[in-house]
């Protein structure tokens, strides 16, 4: 086979990799272990870059039509932002990817040694800041779903199975991780939802959070009580990123009133804004107190994350609080809380599972995804996870 027919079936197959590993079902996270091969297969650094912007491009496909959806106006905003995003994934895979020398056996030992420590490289710096602000489609991800219950174990024995497919050992590996899948995929569960805990799905669209009046926040309280009135044992209620719109005393004092004898506890979303901008939190509310709960460690870049107004001394955007609050306390129970595309990257969940938490709390607002699979993405990402690390999972979601 010519190199160019080589190069154009690893494109073909990154292609296919990013989009069937990443369409929002859980089983089928584990493709992506073999986007690792396809970039060693890469006949020179222009080929490696190309198989990366494909697999990229093709995990993240719903990017133009969710910018488009936000922002009311044609997919070509979407499409520049989607390259734009593209760019760190792409940049690191090809200046880390390095040429197959096949002159010996020593020489290809030297060349599989290389390739690991290159790819071990690229997996952390796609995890972290600055490059993991954009590292989607990770496939350390899919480590949830070949190694449930092994944690911190399981997380490695998959960045070892990653590192393998570089080499030419990769049949090998190969054959063992589609083991692991199969056996996963046969023997699956669902991860537990914790006692007394419920999460509340809305399907408010755009209008969730706009509407500031007394009397929405008085419907949202009742809908609350009216969802949980057939579980009469829960405690803890947990709604969608945004719910709340801006944080004030006046709201708070609203939801602790509506909520006086229910015996609930509310984790809502909200904003609070300050003089450079604003912060994504989310709020703890009882009919005692009401405080805000956790600040988001990473906004959506872009859209709400915009770090060059606070450069050129404008202010606004949502705050990026990066390694703030990984773990919250509710009713003595710690939590890691996931807003929206916190879902998406590395380091958020990898941080709080540093911090041993007992729950994980996954929230959104994703009335801007309509027509992609953006939502059901971040629900398999984070079921991984909580598969992973044997932990319950509360989600919901706003559509």
């Amino acid at each position: 086979m010519t190199d160019r027919w080589k190069s154009i079936l690893l494109i073909i197959a990154a292609i296919a990799c990013g989009w069937v590993s990443w369409n929002g079902e859980v089983l089928l996270l584990p493709l992506a272990m073999f986007f690792p091969l396809l970039w060693a297969m890469a006949s020179s650094r222009s080929i490696a870059a190309l198989v990366a912007a494909s697999y990229f491009l093709a995990a993240s496909r719903g990017l133009p039509q969710g910018v488009a959806n936000f922002y009311s106006a044609d997919l070509w905003p979407g499409l520049l932002l989607w390259v734009v995003a593209s760019a760190s994934f792409v940049i690191v895979h090809a200046v880390l990817w390095t040429k197959h020398r096949g002159e010996n056996a020593s020489r290809r030992k030297e060349t599989d040694a290389a390739r690991a420590l290159r790819y071990l490289i690229v997996i952390v710096l796609m995890a972290l800041p600055p490059f993991g602000i954009t590292g989607w489609g990770h496939p350390l991800t899919a480590a949830g779903v070949l190694f449930p219950v092994w944690g911190w174990f399981g997380l490695s024995a998959m960045a070892t199975g990653l590192l393998t497919m570089t080499t030419r050992l990769w049949p090998a590996a190969a054959v063992i991780l589609g083991g692991f899948w199969l056996w996963s995929a046969a023997t699956w569960t669902e991860p537990k939802l914790p006692d007394a805990w419920r999460g509340v799905d809305l399907q408010q669209a755009q209008s969730l959070g706009r509407d500031g009046s007394l009397q929405h926040h008085r419907d949202q309280i009742a809908t609350v009580r009216r969802r949980i009135a057939a579980r009469p044992d829960t405690h803890v209620v947990v709604l969608p990123e945004s719910t709340l719109g801006f944080w004030t005393p006046t709201v708070a004092r609203v939801w602790r009133d509506g909520l006086r004898g229910s015996g609930l506890t509310v984790i809502a979303g909200g904003a609070v804004v300050h003089p450079n901008g604003y912060d994504n939190v989310m709020v703890v509310i009882s009919a005692d107190a009401a405080d805000i709960l956790y600040r988001e460690r990473m906004p959506v870049p872009g859209s709400m994350w915009q770090p060059w107004l606070q450069w050129n001394g404008q202010g606004g955007g949502a705050r990026a609080d990066f390694f703030a609050n990984p773990v919250v306390e509710v009713d003595g129970t710690r939590i890691s809380l996931l807003i929206c595309y916190e879902q998406l990257i590395i380091w958020p969940v990898l941080q709080s599972m540093l911090h041993s938490p007992e729950v994980i709390v996954a929230v959104g607002n994703g009335w801007w995804t309509e027509k992609t699979s953006i939502v059901a993405i971040q629900k398999a990402s984070a079921i991984a996870w909580a598969r992973l690390f044997d932990l319950p999972i509360v989600m919901a979601f706003n559509t």
